[in-house]
């Protein structure tokens, strides 16, 4: 018996996107695939009926699979199979997990799985909008309590135009790339990177990317009357409102002194102590006797306690736990160049929160490949985030970085994208590592402020100074009241109702995540937000200007110089040599690391400038291609009663004749030269065939006084020498007269030095490499 398919199609900027279930994954609690272009992903939700005994949250997973076939590859490695989540996989599962969280009944704790599988994609429609599509109509479909749906899109600015949902290739050219997810009501979550976007511009984009969810929900509606499960009854737990009146009044007002303190720790300590004070007074009873409640009880009506009072002060009395006013930042400590070996490092410092970083340079060689379903094959600039178990007084057993982690590495990398500089510019490989070493919220914006100034330190020559403060939001339903804060710390993280992200430069916004709490915000809240984290933004920038403003001078001593050179594709060969032969006997003779694109572009890299400059001489003498008219300083290899074969270039010989010798006639060529003797020479004309007609009379005539001979060595100069060399039978070099290499008016050539020097004013900045990293900066072009 064929399936009962149902589906729904709406257009979404020019595109049709439907929604279908009933044709696959019959066995889940919800199954959906979306479609938008040729991408398709398969959502499937499953659910329990009832929680496991002893869970004090709520255990829901998100999980996104990337299949290599859905883009037409075979996945690398020596498996070729998909193996571990991708880090693009694992950023697309958080961004479909945050918008859904949120709506589950509040005291829900009945695991629940949701799982993203991408089977199709044409590599110009991201999958990642259509997986927080494809949670919200599983859920919608299935049995599973939840408040949905949302509908999701991706916002572009496009030739000063916002655009939704541009292609990949589109989002080249764009100064935004921002996910926008929400209900019909209000926005639930956005993450997104600018190129320094005004506050208005983001709000403008957010309220466009609101009119199109409305759309995407309502086709989920219509699917749900058609298809849709019904749904299992869930009674929220009843509030023990008798045992929580007695815990107030065991209380007093000691919790109020527990919970306002400023310091993390001591206000982490007295409040345990109390905590546990009331769980003994309240759970332990004489023997034969029951006690008056459970030690789960009590725990969740003290931490519900402390939430309410935290939230009431602040909406009342404009109080924070330590003090501060609803918009003031933290004590600010910076200091940069901390780590004598980096080529770049800087702490950042605000309050307790304590993030360390540290930038390495690296060759081209050693960026990184990325083997996903997207257009993408490498990236340059790379930001790792770590927060070990110290950084907040615990003991845990160290792993690998957790979703948590990687989430806050690419919130701080793609802050920073908007000032970094392009390939063209500086042709190095960057990675940026952020080390939380003390932890009280804010981290990763933390780690946004130290990686400008450890970029800085290590004289990338980024645009402009980067900052990033985080937000908090505290509402009240019932009166409507809310207060917006600045700069929150890990108490207000955990009790507020939102997490609101913003990093920028002074002229505009380069990063941004909120996530909310709540059943979202209005226009009207996040507009103020926006503004006073403009205004918190500012004055960290101030901190850190003061600190280290603009990009030192000077990379590291132990930083890599990077030089590039250009040879023609067809010479490409001839440097590496049979087996690699060739540019490995380079490297091993100059110390320096060679890699060769496939356009001719050739990247020297050395800690040493000498070592890449000898390197970059080494090849260019490889490479020269001899014109009419050089002049270079070679070497007699083969003498036949013609003339003799002088090599000019590395591998290149070019024929002297035994009328081009002198100026006189030259009854024998062993008269005038001598194997392995050096002597400049002129190229006078190359045969259609390649080979090099040569002359040496013509440098000794007096119209040749003036030319400057070029080495063998570089194809532009050579030593400054005579080119004497050996003896013959008549005394070498020399005619019967005694002149040696004299013209017939006794002056000796001068072959000056014209092998190439550094220059004092590029840094080694003035060879670069051809952009390769297709992960590309809003508005930056092809450079990222």
């Amino acid at each position: 018996m064929p399936p009962l398919i149902h589906e729904r199609t709406i257009e979404v900027a020019g595109r049709r996107l439907t929604i279908e279930t009933g044709r696959m994954a019959g066995l889940a609690h919800g199954a959906v695939t979306v479609r938008y272009g040729d991408t398709l992903v398969l959502t499937t939700v499953v659910g329990e009926r009832e929680p496991r005994e002893g869970l004090d949250f709520f255990p829901l997973t998100v999980d996104y699979e990337e299949k290599m076939y859905a883009a037409g590859k075979i996945p690398g490695g020596f498996i070729k199979r998909e193996g571990r989540p991708t880090e693009a996989a694992i950023l697309a599962a958080r961004l479909t997990d945050r918008p859904i969280r949120p709506l589950f009944p509040k005291g829900y704790k009945a695991e629940v799985q949701v799982i993203t599988t991408v089977l199709s994609a044409d590599q110009e429609n991201a999958p990642d909008v259509l997986s927080i599509i494809g949670a919200s109509a599983a859920l919608m479909l299935s049995p599973i309590p939840w408040a949905g749906p949302v509908g999701a899109v991706r916002i572009g600015d496009i030739d000063g135009e916002l655009v939704v949902n541009p292609t990949e290739h589109q989002l080249i050219d764009s100064k935004l790339d921002m996910v926008v997810a929400g209900t019909a009501d209000a926005v639930m979550m956005v993450e997104g990177e600018a190129d320094e976007i005004s506050e208005d511009r983001f709000l403008e984009a957010v309220l466009l990317a609101h009119d199109e969810i409305k759309r995407i929900v309502a086709m989920q509606h219509e699917l749900r009357e058609l298809a849709g499960k019904e749904k299992w009854e869930f009674t929220p737990p009843e509030e023990n409102t008798e045992l929580k009146q007695q815990i107030e009044e065991y209380i007093g007002d000691r919790l109020v002194s527990a919970v306002f303190n400023p310091d993390k720790e001591q206000r982490l300590a007295a409040t345990d102590e109390l905590k546990q004070d009331v769980i003994a007074h309240f759970t332990e009873a004489p023997e034969g006797e029951e006690p008056v409640a459970t030690v789960r009880e009590v725990s969740e009506i003290f931490d519900g306690l402390v939430k309410g009072l935290v939230r009431r002060t602040i909406l009342e009395r404009s109080e924070r736990p330590d003090g501060r006013r609803p918009d003031e930042i933290r004590e600010i400590w910076i200091e940069t160049g901390v780590l004598p070996r980096a080529h770049g490092s800087a702490i950042f410092t605000r309050g307790q929160t304590q993030a360390l970083t540290v930038v390495t340079l690296g060759t081209t060689s050693e960026e990184q490949l990325l083997d996903g379903l997207g257009i993408e094959e490498s990236k340059r600039y790379l930001h790792h985030y770590n927060f070990p178990p110290f950084s907040v007084g615990e003991v845990r057993r160290l792993r690998g970085p957790s979703r948590r982690d990687i989430g806050h590495g690419a919130l701080a990398e793609r802050s920073l994208l908007a000032v970094l500089p392009d390939e063209d510019v500086f042709p190095y490989t960057m990675r940026v590592v952020s080390e939380i070493v003390s932890s009280n919220g804010s981290t990763s914006m933390a780690s946004v402020c130290g990686s400008s100034l450890a970029l800085m330190d290590a004289g990338v020559p980024i645009r402009a100074p980067v900052a990033g403060v985080a937000m908090g939001l505290i509402t009240d339903p019932e009166t409507g009241r809310y207060q917006i804060l600045t700069d929150i710390q890990g108490i207000e993280d955990a009790l507020g109702d939102m997490d609101f992200k913003v990093a920028g430069t002074a002229e505009g916004i380069t990063g941004i995540q909120m996530d909310i709490k709540v059943m979202g915000i209005t226009p009207e809240i996040m507009r103020e937000a926006l503004e006073q984290a403009r205004r918190g933004r500012l004055y960290i920038l101030d901190k850190m200007n003061a600190v280290l403003a603009q990009p030192r001078p000077e990379m590291s001593p132990y930083a890599p110089r990077i030089y590039r050179i250009q040879i023609r594709p067809d010479q490409i060969g001839e440097v590496i040599g049979p087996g690699g032969k060739v540019i490995r006997g380079i490297q091993e003779a100059t110390g320096a690391k060679i890699d060769i694109e496939d356009d001719g572009t050739v990247f020297i890299s050395a800690v040493n400038e000498e070592s890449a400059r000898k390197a970059v001489d080494t090849i260019e003498r490889m490479t020269k291609v001899p014109e009419v008219g050089d002049i270079f300083f070679g070497r007699v290899k083969t003498i036949i009663p013609s003339g003799c074969f002088v090599e000019i270039l590395p591998g290149k010989d070019g024929f002297l004749h035994i009328s081009e010798l002198e100026p006189y006639r030259v009854n024998s060529v062993e008269d005038v030269v001598q194997v392995g003797q050096e002597l400049n020479v002129v190229v006078t004309g190359i045969r259609p065939d390649g080979k090099i007609n040569l002359s040496r009379k013509a440098l000794l005539t007096s119209d040749a006084d003036q030319r400057e001979p070029a080495s063998a060595g570089a194809g532009r100069g050579g030593r400054r020498q005579d080119d004497r060399g050996g003896r013959g039978q008549r005394g070498g070099d020399r005619d019967r007269r005694g002149g040696g290499d004299r013209d017939q008016r006794g002056r000796q050539p001068e072959a000056r030095d014209q092998r190439p020097k550094p220059r004092p004013d590029d840094g080694g900045q003035a060879l670069m490499r051809r952009p390769r990293d297709s992960r590309t900066l809003p508005g930056r072009g092809p450079n990222r």
